[in-house]
Order: C-alpha cells, then sequence, then structure tokens
C-alpha cells in the first residue's frame, strides 16, 4: 500500500516565532540608545574618552541594523513584531545621536529638525501604504543611511582640524540625500496607491462582469 503524500494546502502554515535572532538584534539596538546618549551627553560632551565610548556603541548599533533584516529575510524569520520595532529602533537612535549632538552645539538644530521630520513622515508613509504594497529601497535611500551614519558618526569622534571640517561636508552631503530621497519616497507611495486603487477598481470591474464578459446575471431570478 502506497503512501499518500501530504496536501500542502492542507497544512497549517507555521508561525515564525517572535523570539529569533534577527528581533534580538533589534532590541539590543534599542537597548544600546540610552547608554549610548548617556556616554554621549557625559560632562557636557567633554570628556573624551566617553566620546570614543559612544561611538563604538553607535558603530555596534549600526551594525545590528545592517545585519537584523537581512537575516530575517534569508531565514524566513520575519515577524510583525520585527517590521513594528526595526524603523523605531533606527529611528530612536538617528533621532537621540542628532538631538543630543545638538545639544552639545555640534550639529545646528535645524539640520536635526530637517532629518527627523523626513525620517519620521517616511516611517509614517509606509503605514499608510503597507495593505497597498512595499516600496523597495532605493540606491539613493541606501546611500543616504550610509553617509547619515557615516556623518552622525564623525561627529560624534572627538575631532579637531581639518576632520572636524571635513565631516561638515559629509553632514551637508547627508543632508541632501535625506531631502532627496524622502522627496523621492513620497512620489512613490503616492503613485503605489493610485496603481493600486486602479488595479482594484479594475478586478471588481471583471467580477461584476462575470466570466463572459457581459453584465452578470442572477441565474435564479
Amino acid at each position: 500500500m502506497s503512501e499518500v503524500a501530504p496536501d500542502p494546502a492542507a497544512t497549517p502554515p507555521q508561525s515564525v516565532r517572535v523570539v529569533n535572532l534577527p528581533n534580538a538584534l533589534t532590541v539590543l539596538r534599542l537597548a544600546v540608545v540610552p547608554v549610548f546618549a548617556v556616554l554621549l551627553l557625559s560632562d557636557g560632551g567633554t570628556d573624551e574618552s566617553q566620546r570614543y565610548w559612544a561611538t563604538l556603541f553607535f558603530a555596534l548599533a549600526i551594525i545590528t541594523d545592517r545585519y537584523d533584516g537581512m537575516i530575517a529575510r534569508r531565514t524566513g524569520q520575519v515577524t510583525e513584531f520585527g517590521k513594528l520595532a526595526d524603523p523605531i529602533a533606527d529611528k530612536a537612535l538617528t533621532g537621540s545621536a542628532l538631538i543630543a549632538l545638538s545639544v552639545l552645539s555640534l550639529v545646528a538644530w535645524w539640520v536635526t529638525l530637517a532629518i527627523l521630520v523626513r525620517e519620521v513622515g517616511v516611517t509614517l508613509l509606509r503605514f499608510w501604504v503597507i495593505r497597498h504594497g512595499v516600496i523597495a529601497a532605493s540606491r539613493g535611500g541606501k546611500a543616504k543611511t550610509v553617509v547619515q551614519a557615516l556623518a552622525i558618526g564623525l561627529y560624534i569622534l572627538p575631532l579637531d582640524g581639518v576632520l572636524a571640517s571635513a565631516r561638515w561636508w559629509v553632514m551637508a552631503v547627508a543632508l541632501v540625500l535625506t531631502i532627496v530621497t524622502g522627496v523621492d519616497y513620497v512620489y512613490r507611495a503616492l503613485t503605489l496607491r493610485r496603481t493600486s486603487a486602479r488595479a482594484m477598481r479594475d478586478a471588481a470591474a471583471r467580477r461584476a462582469a462575470g466570466p463572459s464578459g457581459g453584465p452578470r446575471t442572477d441565474a435564479a431570478a
């Protein structure tokens, strides 16, 4: 008697565990934020050793940001918690760094506000269009993330002279990329919603027309 293969459609889908490596890295990044902020603001930012430690913690947090999403996608461990917590952890790290640097008068407040408005706005847009689809990160968006992290890291370090001047230009490039990619994201989000709404209307019209393409009739009438 041959063994009957199980029907895949009848097999219930296995849920992904919330407690996994990618989510652990995300939570670690969130936990690092207050430690990093305390180190950076220690003694009004004048303690160079603390600034170096703050740079180390910031770099570790950036590394977890690089790998948690990649691991989740490659191992099939994407969870709703991860989708929500990952952008929150990113914004918490970037926001705390920029605010602390502005408190220390290292970065102008208008630069911090411009970047934070863009980052929070894009996060809200993600939730606004999430039922219509996901907008993949563009090359400009990836470049923005790298340059922004580099600029913040250079400002955290206790630099002077030529390097202190160079970091201003890196931050300027990061600011331009932040604004340009933000505008691009708004355009793509609006386009996604518009095309998704059109597709849903077309699908509804096809269902109403019936299989033959003519108006659907009620056979029992």
